[in-house]
């Protein structure tokens, strides 16, 4: 029997499934070695972005908007989630205190809700627009994957983390889309640090976690986007420019 998806879902959708699959072995791979976790869930975040560039060039289908967010909540939700969980145990674990314990669990188990919350949002009111509200699940995701590749594995660093974006990806502060010349540079130094190991390995994955930090501290307010306000225009050139 034919698969029900062979005509129906294009190369892009493809490329968003994988993304998916990579969420999962993330998640797996946390339980073995956190340091390959983090770099399959930047692997990911490449492919996420993949998506859209064969999306743009090959077309979409109705059903990628929907399994864009579901990929999403495998590779940017549960697989970082379950790598915090993982730095608890192998950190506090047997002898932890089993309050605190619970706390570096439930903090990583809220970042799932807010980033299925956030990625629900963003389906239904801001995909077609350059901007959104609440921090992205993909930058969310890259920011614990970077720091514990730069070697910031401090459990309360990473809890107090977790926290912090999961309040942040269901905020209203507004986040405008990356410009195609910045993703590259991010692109370019994410895979460094996904590629290398050791000095240099850390190096990049600090450069990538300083790159995604400023995103995430200065873009709602100094990174400029595509179109200028409408009354600035009119009052710096005149209505008819």
């Amino acid at each position: 029997m034919q698969p029900r998806f062979v005509g129906r879902l294009g190369a892009a959708d493809a490329v968003t499934v994988a993304n998916a699959a990579l969420g999962f072995l993330a998640t797996a791979a946390a339980l073995i070695d956190v340091t390959l976790a983090a770099r399959l869930i930047l692997v990911g975040a490449i492919t996420d972005a993949l998506d859209g560039i064969v999306a743009r060039r090959r077309g979409s289908t109705p059903a990628g908007v929907y399994l864009d967010s579901l990929a999403d909540v495998a590779s940017f939700g549960v697989a970082p989630a379950v790598l915090v969980v993982a730095v608890v145990f192998e950190q506090w674990m047997p002898n932890g205190d089993p309050t605190v314990v619970g706390v570096g669990v439930c903090l990583p188990a809220l970042f799932v809700a807010m980033a299925v919350t956030r990625l629900g949002m963003y389906t239904a009111y801001d995909y077609d627009s350059a901007e959104t509200q609440g921090v992205q699940t993909t930058l969310a995701a890259t920011i614990l994957a970077a720091a514990v590749l730069a070697g910031f594995t401090v459990v309360w660093q990473l809890i107090g983390l977790v926290g912090v974006l999961a309040v942040l990806m269901v905020s209203q502060i507004t986040y405008p889309d990356l410009h195609p010349q910045d993703a590259l540079i991010m692109g370019v130094v994410q895979g460094l640090a996904i590629l290398t190991s050791g000095y240099y390995g850390r190096v990049f994955a600090f450069a990538l976690l300083f790159l995604a930090v400023a995103y995430l501290v200065f873009a709602p307010r100094f990174y400029w986007r595509d179109h200028l306000d409408s009354d600035f225009l009119r009052s710096s050139f005149g209505e008819n420019g």
